[in-house]
């Protein structure tokens, strides 16, 4: 059973939490190379229009743009699962995390990235802001989807750990895996909240929620999906209603 979910736009570059000392190299870093190239073609004023990002935001991203290197080392880089901080990583909540836990999400969560195509927990990533929706050409493909084409879903596939694929990512992210050539059987999980008498997603609370189930998951070492219906972390159920055997849905 394999778990995907999305990158995010927050980063904790100087994180100091000493646990786990092993690391992974991303799998397509020459791939990384040629748009890191193609963002270097842009200034700080021209990536905020690329980005729609603000000029404080575009300058940050623009220098480490520069500054990104091959080879990555724990001097210049940083495990994935710790760099990245959003409201999915703070559902996740790796501060508590144990090495056994580490290496569970090492086997079974994977991040997809605009920049690296697919990561590992343990692959170690400079900081960089590059949404997998962004209209960035390289060379002939005309944006991201386009420039990864099936190599993510291919990596998914070679995995040993793929009867079973959890989609916790988000639609942008999830659109780069191509499901027609998927092997693994596909489960998609949802969580909503009851409004005004109808149960909705909404965003924030999803993100978290996502982050939520990951942690569950690797905590508990879930390797069976009938296993996530079990998933009760802040209010949420199963709603067996709403559900099917591809949808599972979690309602509070």
């Amino acid at each position: 059973m394999l778990v995907v979910i999305s990158p995010a736009k927050k980063l904790d570059e100087n994180c100091d939490l000493d646990v786990i000392s092993k690391f992974t190299v991303p799998p397509y870093l020459e791939s990384s190379k040629k748009i890191i190239k193609a963002l270097r073609g842009y200034s700080a004023d021209n990536l905020s229009k690329l980005m729609n990002t603000s000029e404080k935001i575009s300058e940050l991203n623009y220098n480490r743009n520069i500054k990104w290197s091959l080879p990555f080392n724990k001097s210049n880089s940083l495990q994935a699962l710790l760099m990245f901080k959003g409201d999915v990583y703070k559902g996740i909540s790796v501060k508590d995390f144990n090495k056994d836990d580490f290496l569970f999400a090492q086997k079974s969560l994977r991040i997809l990235s605009g920049l690296y195509g697919i990561l590992k927990p343990l692959d170690l990533i400079q900081p960089y802001r590059l949404e997998m929706g962004t209209q960035l050409q390289i060379g002939k493909h005309r944006n991201l989807y386009d420039f990864w084409g099936d190599e993510i879903t291919n990596i998914l596939n070679s995995d040993k750990n793929n009867d079973y694929l959890i989609n916790l990512a988000s639609v942008e992210y999830f659109k780069s895996i191509n499901v027609d050539n998927l092997k693994s059987k596909l489960i998609n999980v949802s969580f909503k909240e009851k409004r005004d008498g109808k149960y909705k997603i909404i965003a924030i609370y999803s993100k978290r929620a996502r982050g939520l189930m990951s942690r569950y998951i690797i905590k508990n070492k879930i390797i069976d999906p009938k296993s996530l219906k079990k998933f009760n972390l802040e209010d949420y159920k199963f709603n067996k209603t709403l559900s099917s055997d591809s949808d599972l849905v979690f309602t509070r």
